[in-house]
Formats: structure tokens, sequence, C-alpha cells
């Protein structure tokens, strides 16, 4: 996944879905169950940075600013008159 750094923990704990939802970010990050290179934050607000390791309940996710190849979207060879109905209803 590509990001921008540097991201605040919050934001990212979501982007990253190593949690459900904003509450649950600031909930497991006031709980102390998130940990940042192996150190526990409680910062909603900590930025990180390229590199950094974020831990939540046995997930683990590394901070990249590199797109990675399955994000790719190649325009040209997109199907613009894709019907997902069509699809669906075979």
């Amino acid at each position: 996944m590509h990001i921008d750094v540097p991201i605040k923990l919050g934001q990212f704990l979501k982007l990253a879905n190593l949690v459900e939802s904003g509450g649950h970010a600031k909930e497991a990050i006031a709980a102390g169950e998130v940990l940042v290179n192996g150190e526990v934050v409680t910062s909603r607000g900590h930025l990180l940075d390229d590199g950094d390791t974020v831990q939540v309940g046995g997930l683990t996710e590394t901070v990249s600013s590199e797109p990675d190849d399955d994000d790719y979207f190649d325009e040209a060879t997109a199907d613009d008159d894709f019907d997902p109905e069509k699809w669906r209803n075979m």
C-alpha cells in the first residue's frame, strides 16, 4: 500500500487494516496495545516514517512510501464499459 509519510499512527492503523475503526485505534493506542519499532506508543498523533514497524494484537505492518506492484492500475487497458451487474447475474 502506498502512503505519504510522515503519517500519524492512528491514521496508519486504519489504512493498514490493523484496527476496524478510528475508535478502535484510539482505544488500542490508549490501552498500550500498539508497538512502534518494539516500543509501546500511547499517542495517536505519533508520526511514522518509512521503515517503522507497527504491531497490534499479533499483526505487524511496516510503513513504506514505495508503491506496491499489486496497486498498479493501467488506464490504457481498463474496461470503462464493465458492468458488474451483468457478471453478478450470470
